[in-house]
């Protein structure tokens, strides 16, 4: 394991921050019902075979629902979706279940949770779980895939929500 010296955390995370990311919620089915957080570090392994992963905190309560039932939902917000980010982030005090109050929700293959207003939805069968430092990274298998054409994105830079390219919110 490679360590990291001489960076401090607020540092790491400034940096970090300095690269503007489409903003998704990744979401999950589980025995609780549905499950998700919001996700700033979902991206493409591989197109062949499609593979996409995702990185889940530890201290994410939908982790629970990804590893037991081994499947997940990118799905990238467009920017209209500001409130359901900020549900999804935990900064609205709504948790669990009720965040999905907000949008409308279907499935695709695997029964993960599927914003019908999202840009661009990858629906994955989880098929390895690698563990690093205090996140778990799920390496799902497209098993679907829906797309919006229209829409602008919601998008993350610099600590602030942003709409596309023009002001932040």
């Amino acid at each position: 394991m490679s360590e990291t010296t001489g960076i401090d955390m607020k540092t790491f995370w400034r940096t970090l921050g300095m690269r503007a990311t489409g903003m998704t919620v990744v979401t999950a089915d589980s025995d609780e019902g549905p499950v998700g957080f919001l996700g700033l570090s979902a991206s493409h392994v591989t197109a062949d075979p499609a593979t996409m992963i995702v990185s889940i905190d530890r201290k994410t309560s939908a982790l629970a629902g990804i590893v037991s039932r081994r499947h997940f939902a990118i799905n990238y917000l467009p920017a209209e979706a500001a409130a359901l980010a900020d549900a999804f982030g935990g900064r609205t005090g709504v948790s669990g279940a009720d965040r999905f109050a907000e949008g409308e929700w279907t499935t695709l293959a695997t029964g993960a949770p599927v914003l019908k207003a999202a840009l661009g939805v990858f629906d994955c069968a989880v098929d390895e779980f690698i563990e690093r430092g205090n996140i778990v990274i799920a390496i799902g298998g497209v098993r679907a895939t829906a797309v919006n054409p229209d829409g602008t994105p919601l998008v993350f830079f610099r600590g602030k929500s942003w709409k596309g390219v023009g002001e932040p919110l």
